[in-house]
């Protein structure tokens, strides 16, 4: 894995185009926008997010270490999964190190969007399903209630 952990350049102006065109009712592929009230701020706070499907239960991985979105999920546990019109009350349960484990050796395979971002960041150097596992208690991951 790379040192360098930040996300890329383009990375945040995406994210504002993502989340005004879900806003506005266009469905992004597996693209979701995930809202939740800042921890220090305490305004709501929208970013693109890709749910992930795994065995029957809903979850998404914290693609960069330190995310503030992670940070206000912590806080918060809970938020509003969006997907163009449709909006969703969802709490979020943050996985321990040896169940986010499986969860991210399937993330490359059942998520392969997150990939490349996570390799344009530095975070992974592959697509491999060893080298996201290693990603348990680096990168977090929670569950969708």
């Amino acid at each position: 894995m790379s040192e360098t952990r930040t996300p890329p350049r383009w990375l945040k102006p995406m994210n504002k185009v993502f989340v005004t065109l879900q806003r506005s009712g266009l469905k992004l592929g597996g693209m979701h926008v995930l809202t939740i009230v800042g921890r220090r701020s305490g305004k709501p706070r929208a970013t693109p997010i890709s749910v992930m499907d795994f065995e029957g239960e809903r979850y998404v991985v914290g693609g960069f270490p330190g995310a503030d979105w992670v940070k206000n999920a912590r806080a918060a546990g809970e938020g509003t999964l969006s997907c163009g019109r449709r909006r969703e009350q969802v709490k979020l349960v943050e996985l321990s190190v040896e169940e986010a484990r499986p969860v991210l050796r399937a993330f490359p395979v059942i998520t392969p969007s997150g990939v490349s971002i996570m390799k344009d960041a530095g975070v992974v150097n592959s697509d491999s399903p060893d080298e996201f596992e290693a990603l348990a208690g680096i990168c977090a991951v929670f569950r969708f209630v």
